[in-house]
């Protein structure tokens, strides 16, 4: 039996307005369709408060951070609520420790205030709660009390940033739900230390907008007007998972082929060494209503992400919305378990060398092929992935119900 009308609190580490397309929000879009959901937005710090405050998403939030009667925006879905909740201190900088875990559970309680207050104004009752990648807070849902918990891990925990406590939150908040949703295989199996009730449900795309790409109608992105063809095109996140001595090795043996990276930039990764090739163009974020005009200029997508200890974690949304796109795909061997999802439609590669051979094998691109593209990236949408989401949540619900 399917999931429908419930109530669901999904308390995520994603803004509802960000610059890329999550997971995180995608799954709550998608839950609305037959259920009441309430996506809690990542509460702002005191220091995001002052370093936003002029910023368009600042302006969305301002009415209804200190407001506990109005901390709700609507959707364009009926059945979809944003809550805002009020700023927290920064507690970031704090070491690991007793201090540091104090702090910690202060913060939970302002965020837990307010999100009871509206559980009781709206009185929803009997409802699930999912932490969608928010691990630093992981016992909020202690305070809250719902009827069943759950963890959503959509990513491994590497960023200084986040491993300096994350990795120590993450840990509680696993073994305090009652299930956790890993995004890829051996995110599943770690958990499972953890939590036995631990399932994998992979990554899926927006297969619609990916579609629209293939409208004869549609222009090439304004970005993309001034490069010369062939281009061999990334969208995303410019960031640590990147490999980018393979990149610099690319640009160097294919001089013929124009190499663009679009999507918002983590400098801290990227040099200005980096922006010199003569046939590298970043172009930094787009909004992801662009995307499929973007896609659209590409003749070749590409996954250049580095092998390491955690990128067999990775399950990327992008894979599906490229193959969704038409576009032939070139990815590097950073997660073997993507080979049973692609079926023999992407090369993954090794080296540089074979990364070059693959982009010149999909630049003779043939009709055939890009069916049989289209076919693996509808067989993972996330339509098919929120049937299995909402019947494993179903499932857990009624063992807790009973």
């Amino acid at each position: 039996m399917s999931l429908t009308n419930q109530n669901i609190i999904i308390f995520s580490q994603m803004q509802f307005d960000g610059k890329l397309e999550s997971t995180n929000y995608t799954m709550a879009k998608h839950l609305a369709k037959d259920n009441f959901v309430y996506y809690v937005d990542r509460p702002f710090t005191w220091r995001d408060y002052i370093k936003f405050k002029n910023t368009p998403g600042f302006k969305t939030r301002k009415p209804h951070f200190f407001s506990p009667s109005n901390s709700i925006i609507d959707t364009e879905i009926p059945n979809l609520k944003i809550i805002i909740t009020p700023p927290v201190p920064s507690i970031n900088m704090l070491p690991e420790g007793k201090i540091y875990r104090i702090a910690l559970k202060f913060n939970e309680w302002i965020v837990g205030k307010r999100l009871k207050t509206i559980i009781k104004n709206l009185k929803i009752e009997d409802y699930i709660y999912i932490n969608s990648y928010n691990f630093s807070y992981p016992t909020l849902h202690k305070l809250l009390k719902p009827t069943l918990t759950a963890y959503h891990c959509v990513d491994p925990i590497i960023e200084p940033y986040q491993t300096k406590h994350g990795l120590i939150s993450e840990d509680v908040l696993v073994k305090g739900v009652d299930i956790v949703i890993s995004t890829s295989m051996e995110l599943r199996n770690q958990k499972a230390l953890l939590n036995k009730n631990s399932y994998f449900i992979p990554n899926a795309a927006n297969i619609s907008h990916s579609l629209k790409t293939l409208n004869p109608d549609l222009p090439v992105a304004d970005i993309l007007s001034d490069i010369k063809k062939p281009i061999v095109g990334y969208f995303g996140a410019i960031e640590r998972r990147i490999d980018y001595d393979m990149v610099r090795e690319l640009l160097s043996t294919n001089p013929d082929k124009n190499f663009v990276f679009v999507g918002p930039i983590d400098t801290y990764y990227i040099s200005e060494e980096d922006y010199k090739a003569p046939n590298l163009y970043i172009k930094g974020a787009v909004p992801y209503e662009m995307m499929p005009s973007v896609l659209k200029g590409f003749d070749v997508a590409i996954i250049p992400f580095k092998k390491d200890e955690v990128s067999s974690h990775i399950f990327p949304l992008k894979l599906f919305e490229y193959l969704g796109s038409g576009r032939p795909v070139v990815s590097t061997d950073f997660n073997p378990d993507l080979e049973d999802f692609t079926e023999g439609t992407v090369p993954f590669c090794k080296t540089a060398k074979e990364f070059s051979a693959a982009i010149e094998v999909c630049l003779k691109d043939t009709e055939a092929l890009q069916q049989k593209r289209l076919a693996v990236a509808a067989d993972n949408t996330w339509e098919h992935r929120i049937v299995e989401i909402k019947e494993l949540l179903q499932l857990n619900f009624d063992k807790k119900h009973h």
